[in-house]
């Protein structure tokens, strides 16, 4: 049974950081690639971090430079470090495996929540 435990959400003010835990268990982590997703409120839930099983990364230009996505697949657990935080990166995230269409291809965790502060 697959399983993805997110952690590490909270409130912060602007211009604050955060690390966020993606903890995968039931799948063979390594082979993987992985993603941090993200859904503000009355929006759809969107890839923005991407790292492959190689370790190639990408982003979305909405993050770029400022979201760094790292793996250790001895943990079977996925990071993503968010800095210079804006009012606009308040949402639900998430992580999966992304598929067809940067579909999350496993069941969704319960997410951690990211609310950024003026």
């Amino acid at each position: 049974q697959v399983q993805l435990v997110e952690s590490g959400g909270g409130l912060v003010q602007a211009g604050g950081s955060l690390r966020l835990s993606c903890a995968a268990s039931g799948i063979i982590f390594s082979g993987h690639t992985m993603g941090w997703y993200r859904q503000a409120p009355g929006k759809q839930r969107e890839l923005v971090a991407r790292i492959f099983s190689s370790g190639t990364t990408n982003y979305a230009d909405s993050v770029k430079g400022r979201f760094t996505i790292s793996r250790d697949n001895v943990k079977n657990t996925m990071y993503l470090q968010i800095n210079s935080l804006k009012l606009e990166d308040t949402a639900v995230y998430y992580c999966n495996a992304p598929g067809v269409g940067l579909r999350g291809i496993y069941s969704w965790g319960q997410g951690t929540q990211v609310t950024v502060s003026s």
